[in-house]
C-alpha cells in the first residue's frame, strides 16, 4: 500500500509538472493561473499547493531543475575530457551533448531561456548558481586549448560568448529559426545539419601551425 501511495504521489506531480510546462509555454508565465496547472493536470487545486506551494515556486522549481541537469551535462564532459579527449573534440562533443539535452527537454528549453531574459530576484540567484558555473567550467576549456597551442590566441571571453550562442540560441529564438531560415529545432535532423557549422566553427579558432 506504501509503495502505490508513493507511486501515485510521483505520478501526481509529474503531472502538475507537465502541465506547468505546458501551459508556460502556450500561455507565458503571467497568462497561466494555478487553477490553470491544475485543469491541465486533472488535479485538485489543493494539490498544486501542496507540491509545489505556489505558481512562482513551480517557476522556480522547473528553472532550477532544469540549470541542474544541464550543468551536470557539462561536468560530465569536462570529466570525460580530462581522460582521452583533446579541448577541441571535447567543445564539439560538449556542444552536442547541450543541445541533445535541450531538444529532449524542448519546451522547458524555450521557458528557461525566455525567463532567463527578465531581470528577477530569481533570474539573479540563477545566474550566481548556475551560469556563472557554466562560465567559469567553458573558460577553463578554451584557457587550456590556448594554453596547449591547440586554439588560437582569442579573447576567451570572447570565445565563450560565441561558443554558448550557437548552443543556446536555437531554444532562445525557435520563431526565427522557422519563419525565416526554415529550420525546426526540435527536430532530430536539426541538431545533425547544425553540428556541421559548430564543426566549422571550432575549425576556424583551432591554431593552425
Amino acid at each position: 500500500m506504501i509503495v502505490k501511495a508513493k507511486g501515485r504521489k510521483k505520478e501526481t506531480k509529474q503531472a502538475i509538472i507537465n502541465a506547468t510546462i505546458a501551459l508556460f509555454q502556450m500561455h507565458g508565465y503571467n497568462g497561466t493561473s494555478v487553477r490553470d496547472i491544475a485543469a491541465e493536470a486533472n488535479v485538485n487545486v489543493a494539490l498544486v499547493s501542496y507540491y509545489f506551494g505556489s505558481k512562482k515556486a513551480l517557476l522556480e522549481y522547473l528553472m532550477e531543475m532544469f540549470f541542474k541537469e544541464y550543468i551536470q551535462e557539462i561536468e560530465e564532459a569536462v570529466q570525460l575530457h580530462k581522460s582521452n579527449t583533446t579541448v577541441c573534440e571535447c567543445l564539439f562533443q560538449l556542444a552536442i551533448k547541450l543541445l541533445h539535452y535541450q531538444q529532449k527537454n524542448f519546451y522547458l528549453s524555450l521557458i528557461v531561456h525566455r525567463e532567463v531574459t527578465i531581470d528577477s530576484i530569481l533570474v539573479r540567484e540563477l545566474m550566481t548558481t548556475y551560469l556563472m558555473k557554466e562560465k567559469y567550467l567553458m573558460e577553463m576549456l578554451f584557457e587550456e586549448g590556448i594554453q596547449k597551442h591547440e586554439l588560437r590566441d582569442i579573447p576567451i571571453d570572447l570565445l565563450v560568448l560565441q561558443y554558448r550562442d550557437m548552443i543556446v540560441t536555437p531554444f532562445l529564438q525557435p520563431l526565427y529559426l522557422r519563419k525565416v531560415h526554415v529550420l525546426e529545432p526540435s527536430q532530430r535532423l536539426f541538431i545533425d545539419r547544425y553540428s556541421g557549422m559548430i564543426r566549422t566553427w571550432i575549425e576556424q579558432i583551432r591554431q593552425s601551425f
